[in-house]
């Protein structure tokens, strides 16, 4: 049984869904897609199963049961494109309310007609898998579907302590002070820990009431590749030129990206759902008129962050810190929703859940993958957050997907 660690910040936290749509090079079939996703949660224990609570100690786990806890729906009707207002009102429609994991499975999908070919959305909640997890799913879903691929059953092996982070990995001293004042503080204020239905009747209003709209745009292999050659040039990463892009176009000081971790945690096991990443931010309050000059500072700010375990695992070390029962109400206490200061000092200092101002880039990066005609990825609309753009390049083409919320409303 794996039970919640560090992702229990994606458990009362609204708007933690995101998603992943895929063509098929393979004609539209409704019985083979249905066994696609019945030999998928065969091979995938987290596909089968809703979050547990032990009442014991206050605990989260993933309840594995003996069927798929997929909702799937198959439509007939044709898509003119994979990025059709169909599909992006499907993807609208299943991030418009809280699901209730405790009840529903973790993974959503629908499947249309797409060009003599088939596609995919799946919506996952961020308690199944991280972004690069969900690309791996995507593309074991397009394996399967082809018959290109026969995957093989994995069992998912979460982080479960500090010791899974790397030595050297530690909080420094000012943020281990503040995670330590704020658990101080929650026991002082003898709070009662906040029920997942309670937050879930909280979250699901709020989220009816958050708008966030989806835009997606394309570049092609040409571009794709007259722009890697100069980011060569500059001696720049594209990720570091699309970061750079934002901060100049959007005026902000600060842009938060994903960091995939799977290269350095002991406890992955290849091919496994889960969570296996970490997020940082680049601050850059002085920037040059020169995109180009930008992409060079945000690299060598990204380059001494990822040589930095104290600054890569930050954000990963406060949730293994941090008391569970804080984090859990971190949101609601942010927003007014539970009277706990201590909660509500985390919640708004550390995560921003008070003022949606936030900017930030997840790039999944590049897959070359004969089963797959094109893709693109949705990312996660962060209560926090109010820009995003989530970056994916297949077959040498990129498409840049926004989440972005109206704050009008």
């Amino acid at each position: 049984m794996e039970k919640i660690f560090t992702e229990r910040a994606h458990l009362m936290c609204p708007h933690m869904q995101f998603g992943i749509a895929v063509s098929i090079d393979a004609p539209f079939d409704i019985e083979r897609i249905k066994e696609t996703f019945n030999t998928l949660s065969e091979n995938h224990p987290f596909l089968r199963a809703v979050i547990g609570h032990d009442e014991t100690d206050n605990s989260y786990y993933y309840d594995v049961t003996d069927c798929s806890k997929i909702s799937l729906t198959v439509n007939e009707d044709a898509l003119t494109a994979l990025d059709s207002p169909e599909l992006i009102a499907e993807y609208e429609r299943l991030i418009g309310y809280d699901w209730d994991v405790t009840e529903e499975g973790l993974l959503k999908a629908a499947a249309w007609p797409v060009q003599g070919m088939t596609a995919v959305l799946l919506v996952f909640h961020h308690l199944l898998a991280d972004g690069r997890g969900a690309l791996d799913l995507a593309e074991e879903v397009a394996g399967i579907y082809t018959g290109n691929a026969s995957p093989a059953p994995v069992t998912e092996k979460l982080i479960s302590s500090p010791h899974d982070f790397p030595a050297g990995s530690e909080l420094p001293f000012i943020s281990r002070l503040l995670v330590e004042r704020a658990n101080k503080n929650w026991a002082k204020e003898g709070n009662e820990a906040l029920s997942y239905q309670r937050y879930h009747e909280y979250a699901d209003s709020f989220t009816k009431n958050d708008k966030v709209s989806i835009s997606v745009s394309e570049t092609g292999e040409e571009d794709v590749s007259r722009m890697a050659e100069e980011c060569r040039e500059h001696s720049v990463t594209v990720n570091d030129y699309l970061m750079a892009k934002m901060f100049r176009e959007e005026g902000t000081d600060k842009v938060i990206i994903a960091k995939d971790l799977r290269d350095s945690l002991k406890c992955y096991n290849a091919g496994a759902l889960g969570n296996y990443s970490t997020a940082f931010s680049i601050e850059l309050k002085k920037k040059p008129e020169d995109t180009w000059k930008i992409a060079q500072e945000v690299h060598k700010k990204v380059r001494r962050t990822l040589s930095d375990p104290k600054a890569l695992y930050l954000v990963l070390q406060c949730y293994a810190s941090l008391t569970p029962e804080i984090l859990d109400a971190s949101f609601m206490a942010a927003t007014g929703g539970f009277d706990s200061k201590s909660a509500a000092f985390i919640g708004k200092m550390f995560f921003g859940f008070d003022s949606p101002k936030g900017y930030s880039i997840t790039n999944l990066g590049k897959t070359e993958n004969r089963s797959i005609c094109d893709a693109f990825f949705i990312p996660p609309a962060s209560p926090a957050i109010r820009k995003t753009a989530g970056v994916l390049t297949v077959n040498g083409k990129m498409t840049v997907c926004i989440s972005e919320r109206d704050l009008n409303c």
